[in-house]
Formats: structure tokens, C-alpha cells, sequence
């Protein structure tokens, strides 16, 4: 893996504008918010924290709450109670477009990509947060604007690397097969500069080869370039093999949460996937 890439925090100014060294218990932490839907409880009491280059899954049945998570996280929906802190500091009511720019990215369930661009320019729309010039110096394409973008395509080059995608660079994404879409989606996310990425369901229609391929690539992700990741994922094998902590929901509750090892073995969480009751109060490591 190219220097670039690895050092890709600290090349730009831009890029570690929102990053700092400063004081906090945790890059991200959720205390105890509740999400309703016209009385109909989404979120119901859910609490965590992400430290720094941390691998941290959220699982459970379908409906449990998981993508509603990721939706208050990056602030397109508002829990009604509650808190969330970014490095120590209140993220509550901000604008979504602000979150991503704090360093916080995210990937979708369903594909969201631009079918008629090409993997480089699809990924490249991930660094307009982190480009400062106008538009009008922008569309003549001269100077700072045209320093600026050339700067910002060698970064996308060395994700396009990373992901080992070189070979499609130049494909339309709408002819490239699903597992390299899904790549490519990871590569926009990437390209934001992230200090924590929000996968939903990353390998969602994989089939096996594909899934190692993104696992492997998930685990570089923390490993090499020291990203925090939240992955909400069904293929429970791959949650259990690569995720440092786990939390598990059931209809907006958390029920445990844990080291691998621990949740495997928990009851509460087996009778949540098997259908049946479960207590009430919250296992914790």
C-alpha cells in the first residue's frame, strides 16, 4: 500500500481541519436516546461508545433499531432524548451535511452510486466536502481551483489502490459487477476523509469470495489506516470474526453488549434470534 494512502489524514490541511489530540473519554459516544414514530418506539434507551480505530458491530433481528442508529448519528433523524458527543461535544441538531464534515462517513444498504460516472469520479464526490474552491474558479478549471483537484484525484487514485479497483478506474459504475460497486461505495466514504465509518450491511448480497474480499478490506481499514468503524451486519460469521465489540438490539432495546466470545454465549441473545422473550435489563461486559 502506496504512503499516500496511509498517511492520507495528514497530508491535506483540509483534511485534519475537523481531527484534534484534544481531551475526550471517547471519539463517539451515545447515552441512552430514544427515537418514537408517532408513538411507535424506534430507539428505546440505547447507549455506547467508539474509541479510536475501534471495530464496533451492532446486531439484531430485522427491525431492531440498527439503521435508525446510523440515522441519528449523522443527524437525519433527531432522538427525541438523549445525547450523542463527538470527541466530547454535542452533535445533537446539527445539519447532516455537518456531520461529514466532522469525520463522520457512511455507507448504505442499497447501492447510492452514480450509475453513468466512472469509479474515479464517483469517488471523487466524496472530497467536495474537503474542497474549498468556488464554483466559478471551479468551472474554468485554472489556478488554485485546478491545484486543488488535481491534489484531490491523487487521493482518490490511492483509494482506487487500496481497494485494488484500478482495473475498472475508468468503467461506468452502472456496468461494473455488484461486489465491485459495493467497493467503489466504500472508496466515496473513504475518500470523505473519515475518523469513523458507518457501514450498513457492507457485504448485503455478497457472495462468498466478495464477502472476504470487503472483510479483508474492512480489517485494512482499521488496521492500516487506524479508522473507527460502527458495522451493522446480518452475516453473523463475519460479525463474529472481525468486530472488536458488540452490541445487540431487540425492537430499539439493547440487550448485551460485549467481546465476540461473551455475546455468542449470551442467552438474551439467543432467545432474541430464536423469537422469544427476553430480560429486560441490559447484559454489559
Amino acid at each position: 500500500m502506496s504512503e499516500v494512502i496511509r498517511d492520507h489524514h495528514t497530508l491535506e490541511d483540509r483534511d485534519v481541519v475537523h481531527r484534534s489530540s484534544g481531551n475526550y473519554e471517547h471519539l463517539l459516544q451515545v447515552k441512552d436516546i430514544k427515537l418514537s414514530f408517532k408513538g411507535v418506539k424506534a430507539i428505546d434507551g440505547v447507549s455506547f461508545h467508539v474509541d479510536d480505530g475501534e471495530l464496533f458491530s451492532v446486531i439484531g433481528p430485522n427491525g431492531a433499531g440498527k439503521t435508525s442508529i446510523f440515522n441519528c448519528l449523522n443527524q437525519v433523524y433527531r432522538p427525541q432524548e438523549g445525547q450523542i458527543l463527538w470527541k466530547g461535544n454535542s452533535i445533537m441538531g446539527i445539519k447532516p451535511n455537518k456531520t461529514a464534515e466532522l469525520g463522520i462517513a457512511r455507507t448504505f444498504q442499497n447501492i447510492a452510486l452514480f450509475a453513468h460516472m466512472t469509479v474515479l469520479e464517483n469517488i471523487l464526490t466524496g472530497r467536495h466536502i474537503r474542497m474549498n474552491s468556488g464554483w466559478l474558479s471551479g468551472s474554468v478549471w485554472l489556478g488554485k481551483a485546478k491545484k486543488e483537484e488535481m491534489a484531490n484525484r491523487r487521493q482518490v487514485e490511492d483509494i482506487i489502490d487500496f481497494l485494488e479497483i484500478e482495473q475498472w478506474r475508468k468503467y461506468p459504475v452502472g456496468l461494473l459487477p455488484y461486489g465491485v460497486q459495493k467497493r467503489v461505495e466504500l472508496g466515496r466514504a473513504l475518500a470523505m476523509g473519515p475518523e469513523l465509518l458507518l457501514l450498513d450491511e457492507p457485504v448485503a448480497g455478497m457472495n462468498l469470495e466478495e464477502t472476504e474480499d470487503m472483510a479483508r478490506f474492512i480489517l485494512d481499514i482499521r488496521d492500516e489506516l487506524n479508522i473507527a468503524m460502527i458495522l451493522v451486519e446480518h452475516d453473523m460469521g463475519l460479525v463474529m470474526d472481525i468486530a472488536d465489540r458488540i452490541m445487540v438490539l431487540d425492537f430499539g432495546v439493547p440487550i448485551a453488549t460485549g467481546l465476540p466470545a461473551a455475546i455468542q454465549q449470551n442467552p438474551d441473545v439467543i432467545r432474541a434470534y430464536l423469537g422469544e422473550e427476553h430480560s429486560t435489563e441490559a447484559a454489559t461486559e
